[in-house]
């Protein structure tokens, strides 16, 4: 008598092989299994770095292949969101075969900003991929000592 080692991942992966098999063997149906497989992966998130000076906050993010105008910054209780969408640029030639393919997209970046940021002074510039995002402070009234009288 053999041992074997029971894996319940083991025959979920044979039933997902059969069933893209099947889909495969089928012209009426289109694949769906690798379809899904490239949707999950083409959504991204630009890199971004945050900086914090003495008088204000500076968000620097990494935005290849999309125009500035496409690019959504907007400000709304104390969140900063960052919104856009790359497009996709597929291409395929036959005789000489030659294929291109782009990434593409939609992302949404959010982040909380202190009270000191001031949501009125607010600006963004967009070059070369490079997306700058300046959020200037407000003053910060200081704390005072109030006598007590008696």
């Amino acid at each position: 008598m053999n041992l074997v080692r029971y894996e319940p991942t083991t025959m979920l992966n044979r039933m997902y092989d059969d069933l893209n098999q099947f889909f495969k063997s089928n012209d009426w149906m289109p694949d769906v299994f690798d379809e899904r497989r490239q949707i999950s992966t083409s959504q991204w998130l630009p890199s971004v770095d945050i900086q914090e000076t003495d008088d204000q906050f500076k968000i620097t993010a990494d935005i290849p292949g999309v125009e500035p105008k496409d690019i959504n910054v907007s400000m709304e209780n104390g969140m900063l969101s960052i919104k856009g969408e790359r497009k996709t640029e597929k291409k395929d030639e036959e005789n000489g075969y030659r294929r291109v393919e782009r990434s593409y997209g939609s992302f949404h970046r959010r982040f909380g900003l202190p009270e000191t940021a001031d949501s009125d002074q607010i600006s963004a510039q967009g070059k070369n991929g490079v997306l700058e995002i300046t959020v200037q402070k407000r003053e910060v009234s200081k704390a005072r000592k109030i006598e007590v009288k008696s």
